[in-house]
């Protein structure tokens, strides 16, 4: 069974605990509980990361969270498709720059795929106990 839940959210900063939120609930509500703090950080690093280096002020961010058999995917799509998501190196000062090594910790794999207008940013989850 595949389960999708897509929303919309503006390029502001509420927008980040918003998202996470309802993203962890999903989770739980289609069964998956032990994910949820892994869905919503990697939500978080995700729309923080579009929020930075991918949104226009008229533009809406798009949040999309899918389940298909034993994968839970967590997509964040903005307007810019010129700048690709790449870690980057930080020394213990750095306050920033940390958010795709978060990620690549957390997730089974992640990646960037180009759009027509922006790009999407994705994460996997390999999902735990009886599907």
């Amino acid at each position: 069974m595949e389960r999708q839940d897509v929303r919309n959210y503006p390029p502001r900063q509420d927008s980040v605990p918003r998202a996470r939120r309802h993203s962890a609930w999903l989770a739980v509500a289609w069964g998956q509980p032990e994910l949820a703090s892994d869905v919503a950080l990697l939500t978080s690093e995700l729309l923080t990361n579009a929020l930075l280096h991918g949104s226009l002020w008229d533009r809406y961010l798009r949040v999309a969270v899918q389940l298909t058999g034993a994968v839970l995917r967590i997509e964040v799509t903005d307007p810019k498709g010129e700048r690709r998501p790449e870690p980057r190196a930080v020394s213990d000062d750095d306050q920033f720059g940390r958010g795709l090594h978060i990620v690549s910790a957390l997730s089974e794999r992640w990646g960037a795929c180009d759009r027509i207008v922006g790009k999407t940013v994705w994460a996997e989850l390999a999902q735990k106990g009886p599907r």
